[in-house]
């Protein structure tokens, strides 16, 4: 399935938290949401996508946006992941993989010559209207939080 572009309406969801807690999508309408795709709690590339949203937190809150992160990890890994990295945004459990699936963000990935399914790291800004804004496809880790923050800035 092609990533979700931009112009469309986000595809609406809920899933739990980290703590457990359903969290709705139409719940922010009227604030900007940073919607990341990221493959695995606690991986070297996650952690550090993560600890680059948490270091900017202040500032994307500032600029009114929510961000929220999306793997297919359960609440509980989420749970143990955002106090390990003092994570201040909300982690989201898509254990089916279905939110992702909807965004596009779930394809054929291959590692080692081994094809397989699995999360594209991926991110997507929504606007206030619940449109999306602008879509990263296959981030790279390294600057992709200015990028978003500009992005978030332009809106």
């Amino acid at each position: 399935m092609a990533m979700l572009e931009v112009g469309k309406k986000a595809p609406a969801f809920t899933l739990p938290d980290q703590d457990g807690t359903p969290v709705k999508l139409a719940s922010f309408k009227g604030k900007p949401v940073v919607l990341y795709f990221y493959p695995k709690d606690d991986t070297p590339g996650c952690t550090q996508e993560a600890c680059d949203f948490r270091d900017a937190y202040a500032s994307l809150k500032k600029a009114g946006a929510v961000v929220l992160g999306v793997s297919p990890d359960h609440s509980k890994s989420h749970g143990k992941f955002a106090s390990k990295h003092k994570l201040p945004f909300t982690l989201l459990a898509d254990t089916d993989h279905g939110i992702a699936e909807a965004y596009g963000a779930w394809a054929e990935k291959s590692m080692y010559g081994r094809k397989y399914m699995g999360i594209v790291r991926s991110t997507f800004l929504i606007d206030a209207d619940g449109k999306v804004a602008q879509v990263w496809p296959k981030v790279k880790v390294g600057g992709h939080v200015d990028e978003v923050q500009k992005a978030l800035a332009a809106l």
